[in-house]
């Protein structure tokens, strides 16, 4: 991702409630290997003495002065619907403020229509290549036009990662065409639309295990015979179960590294945790560059 963002022209990152050292440093970093321009909005005096303790020189950065959590989500989605910003960063302000300062009607950063999904993008530790998968976060149970809506954005972000022709698993307990599972009925949907064309140029095929998904060893003993079987680029979950313990079992006992975003917003907006690194914020920054 850093080598794709070389010699683009620079995004400017709006850095919401950045009272946190963590956000700080993950910008500081990206703004020193040239990824984007950093605009951080929270308490002045905090920011500064936090940038003192990190050693981070502030002049880097644009500091806009809003002591107060949700006035500061509010005025940093301003920022971005004024054209002063091409991407948004949850920093100390809690999710739940955040993601309403997103989806206000009257000023928000939601086209009408549109469905707000979470992107990751994991390297795993014995894969070989990343990983585009979601959603792992904001939807709880998918439909099937939801999932149409998840589909195009994993392929959407295999393309900007540098991938031509994404193979996309649709995941279920089973490779079976079961009539009784809605996971398995929604994967041969969304087959079928691959087959017709509807994905532009991509591989899509369900329903599909893990195994299969991603090992060619467990495709070829249970003959499935697909492009993407054994090498996907994305996977799509059925439900938000799978999908965060998928995220966390790599994050928590695997050593994956991620970075990930909300598709589908005006820009793309970063939700990581509060306790996340300062290495997987910048992954998700550099993501996010990629995709604005």
């Amino acid at each position: 991702m850093f080598t794709a963002l070389k010699g683009r022209t620079k995004k400017k990152l709006v850095a919401v409630y950045a009272n946190d050292a963590h956000t700080i440093s993950a910008v500081a970093r990206a703004v020193e290997m040239e990824l984007v321009e950093g605009i951080l909005v929270g308490d002045r005096e905090i920011i500064l003495q936090l940038c003192k303790h990190e050693h981070i020189d502030p002049s880097v950065f644009e500091i806009v002065h809003e002591p107060e959590e949700v006035k500061a989500a509010s005025r940093s989605v301003q920022m971005i619907n004024e054209g002063k910003g091409d991407l948004i960063m949850k920093g100390l302000v809690s999710t739940d403020k955040y993601m309403r300062a997103l989806l206000n009607k009257e000023n928000g950063l939601l086209p009408p229509g549109s469905i707000l999904s979470h992107v990751s993008v994991i390297e795993p530790a014995n894969y070989g290549k990343l990983l585009i998968v979601g959603d792992v976060a904001i939807i709880p149970l998918p439909e099937i036009k939801e999932k149409v809506a998840i589909a195009n954005y994993l392929i959407q972000t295999a393309r900007a990662l540098g991938i031509d022709k994404p193979k996309l698993a649709v995941l279920a307990a089973t490779e079976q065409v079961l009539p009784k599972m809605p996971a398995c009925v929604d994967a041969s949907i969304l087959a079928k639309m691959g087959e017709r064309g509807q994905f532009k140029n991509a591989f899509v095929d369900g329903p599909m295990g893990l195994d299969v998904a991603i090992d060619r060893e467990s495709a070829e003993i249970k003959k499935i015979d697909s492009p993407v079987a054994g090498d996907a680029d994305c996977i799509l979950f059925p439900n938000i179960e799978s999908g965060n313990a998928f995220y966390k079992y790599h994050t928590k006992l695997a050593g994956g590294e991620l970075g990930a975003v909300v598709a589908g917003a005006k820009v793309p907006a970063i939700l990581s945790s509060r306790g996340d690194s300062t290495q997987t914020k910048l992954y998700s920054i550099a993501l996010a560059a990629l995709l604005a």
